[in-house]
């Protein structure tokens, strides 16, 4: 095992390279690590121009013309979005629309991978992924404690083949994975079903009860998958705690038959007994390996489809070897990228961001496929977007403890917030289909956050608009500014300057509560071009 992972530290096809630079820096007398340093910006700065030349090629063999670029304001909440999950607030969206520098949007792009808020807000999407939700309170506080081990990781941005192997071997509570398992009460046929679509991308619980009947799997593939984890057990810790061990023994059978399975792996091939371990370690080695066909390829079309909306292979956790991706080529060398980056996914998501082709508008264009990625996607907030959106535009005030007392971590998370993600829950993940309905209508139009909008007294925002040294004009433009990163349009500044107009002295917070309102309960607020 450590003969394995020391092996990981350097991509195999780096390291006579990388020591070539080292030695002849060495004898110069030079920085060796600013040296890497900027080796590894242009490498990601020739993949992000590789990325835009193979999707210019692909639009140029359909005969479509790539949607102009986005201007600034709709970039810079697309990225505030994607990347901390929330609106930016007003003065960040009045600086760079003024900012007149070449190289702004590279510049946002780092400075919001380096804040917290990108953590929490990929821990926040990665618990979607791999859970899924609840109300039940202690299965919350099992998903809360998962999230908050990966909003660890993703500070420490660790590689991302080790939170991997760290997620398949977890055995204590300090591991927040330990809840994955526990929320499916270790059974081997549903930690193979989502381990394997979560990490490897593959839908092989279709061959649980027979042969799959459209893709090549096999029931003894899925149970010799599952078999992998036929010896987990859970243990009560000190004070309770939740821990997972490996047993000595333990076996899978094949459904209606006497038949027991051993451990294989998907596509074929048994694990080695040369350097010992569990079944789960032996597994994680695998599923981590360099040349395994499908964990770094998952992890990039998932990066690719949480940027672009969907995946260069769709949908984006079914990699199934008759599932071919729209871009093979471009497949093929971002995940080779991602994986000589040393399985960097924020340099992933970084490289990613920075492409002409994130850039684009949403604007339609002649002959435009969604698999051809000619313009951005529209895509609608995910619930904790839209909470949080609605937070910083001022409508709520939230208390951070739970006002029903509730221990652990649910304390971080208001009964407010948990009950209006609740309500605003759809039943795909996928961002481009709009699910909301009726019930998510009322759940804005009556519920807290919006009940509060009418209330100026309850918004910080709402009384900085009522400062008697801004104009009505002014008033409508830091509306704007606040919920759409833009300047109001002329029929805007009319129709919304008319209204405040038309409102005497003492009804002046409420038409300005109101537009408040009018604007958070409009199409656009609730998208992200």
């Amino acid at each position: 095992m450590r003969e394995y992972r020391t092996s990981l530290l350097l991509p195999r096809c780096a390291m006579s390279r990388t020591y070539l630079i080292c030695l002849a820096l060495l004898l110069c007398n030079l920085p060796i690590a600013t040296a890497i340093a900027e080796e590894a910006g242009d490498r990601a700065a020739q993949m992000t121009a590789r990325i835009d030349q193979l999707l210019l090629e692909r639009l140029a063999s359909a005969g479509v013309e790539p949607a102009p670029a986005a201007d600034d304001g709709e970039f810079l909440r697309r990225a505030y979005l994607d990347l901390n999950g929330t609106i930016p607030p007003v003065a960040i969206a009045r600086d760079y629309l003024a900012d007149s520098s070449p190289d702004k949007r590279r510049k946002l792009i780092d400075r919001l991978l380096a804040s917290p808020a990108f953590a929490s807000h990929l821990a926040s999407t990665w618990r979607e992924v791999i859970l899924k939700p609840t109300e039940d309170f202690q299965q919350l506080q099992n998903q809360f404690a998962l999230q908050a081990w990966l909003r660890d990781q993703f500070a420490d941005n660790a590689r991302y083949d080790r939170i991997v192997e760290q997620f398949i071997t977890a055995s204590s509570e300090r591991d927040g994975p330990v809840y994955f398992y526990d929320s499916l009460d270790l059974k081997p046929e549903q930690l193979a079903a989502e381990t394997s679509r979560i990490f490897l991308g593959l839908h092989i619980q279709c061959a649980e009860c027979h042969d799959h009947p459209f893709d090549s799997w096999k029931q003894r593939d899925f149970w010799g998958y599952a078999a992998f984890f036929a010896r987990v057990e859970k243990q009560d810790g000190n004070m309770g705690r939740l821990s997972v061990v490996d047993r000595e023994s333990g076996e899978v059978k094949i459904p209606e038959s006497d038949e027991t399975v051993a451990p294989l792996y998907p596509g074929g091939g048994e694990p080695s007994n040369r350097f010992g371990g569990t079944r789960r370690q032996k597994l994680a080695v695998w599923m981590v390996a360099r040349d395994n066909p499908y964990t770094a390829r998952r992890a990039v079309n998932w990066a690719w489809a949480h940027l672009f909306g969907r995946g260069l292979v769709e949908p984006v956790d079914d990699l199934s070897p008759i599932n071919a991706p729209s871009h093979p080529e471009l497949m093929d060398e971002l995940t080779q990228y991602f994986i000589e980056s040393g399985f960097d996914l924020r340099e992933l998501l970084r490289t990613i961001a920075l492409t002409d082709a994130y850039a684009r508008s949403s604007q339609s264009v002649e002959g435009q496929r969604p698999e051809l990625f000619a313009g951005m996607a529209i895509k609608s907030l995910s619930p904790e977007q839209l909470y949080d959106s609605i937070l910083r535009l001022g409508l709520i005030k939230e208390e951070v403890a739970d006002p029903n007392g509730q221990p652990g971590l649910l304390a971080n998370q208001s009964q407010q917030r948990l009950q209006f993600v609740a309500r605003m829950r759809t039943v795909s993940l996928d961002r481009t289909d709009f699910e909301t309905g009726a019930p998510q209508a009322l759940a804005l139009m009556n519920g807290p956050p919006v009940a509060l909008a009418t209330a100026p007294e309850t918004s910080g925002f709402l009384k900085s608009l009522e400062a008697p040294f801004f104009s009505d004009e002014q008033r409508v433009e830091l509306i704007a500014l606040a919920a759409y990163s833009r300047k109001p349009t002329d029929d805007e500044r009319q129709r919304f300057g008319e209204y405040l107009a038309a409102a005497s002295p003492n009804e002046k917070k409420q038409a300005l509560g109101d537009l408040l309102w009018a604007v958070a309960a409009s199409a656009e607020f609730m998208l992200n071009h």
